[in-house]
């Protein structure tokens, strides 16, 4: 039989505790750590990229856009902006990265929105390659603005 003994003081067993306790919560953060799997955005380079992004969510628009607009974003978001960046956050977008850089905006005639033949035209916002905004809109007396999000049922 093998017997081990060794001395250490009620200090030094305190601390050995310590360092355990915070070895073994260290090692929960990190390893228990799951990076958030975010799809990264498409880069949108072309028309056909553009096209083929709007109908993978659900929209079928015309195929070539009816205006298109290059515009600088101030350095700060201020109203207008302030609050359809807020219409952006809903849907999982942010102007705010895009401060003092060149957005540009294809605005396209919807063909399929529910419960409206014509009248409907989406706005997809486009900062370095990739979507940034977008909003669904009608003008007019019973006219709208939303979220990208395809409609369960019609507006």
């Amino acid at each position: 039989m093998l017997i081990f003994t060794t001395r250490f003081s009620k200090k030094k067993a305190v601390l050995i505790i310590v360092l355990l306790g915070v070895i073994i919560a260290a090692a929960i953060l990190f390893l228990g750590r799951k990076p958030a799997e975010e799809s990264p955005a498409p880069q949108l380079l072309t028309n056909e990229d553009r096209l083929s992004y709007l109908q993978s969510m659900g929209w079928e628009v015309a195929p070539e856009p009816v205006e298109t607009l290059r515009f600088l974003l101030p350095d700060r978001l201020a109203e207008p902006y302030l609050s359809y960046n807020e219409l952006q956050n809903a849907q999982g977008f942010d102007l705010s990265p895009c401060c003092g850089k060149q957005l540009s905006r294809y605005t396209y005639t919807v063909t399929n929105y529910p419960g409206r033949a014509e009248g409907i035209q989406l706005n997809l916002y486009i900062c370095e390659d990739y979507p940034v905004a977008g909003d669904i809109f009608c003008a007019g007396a019973n006219g709208f603005q939303d979220t990208l999000v395809y409609p369960e049922t019609g507006k």
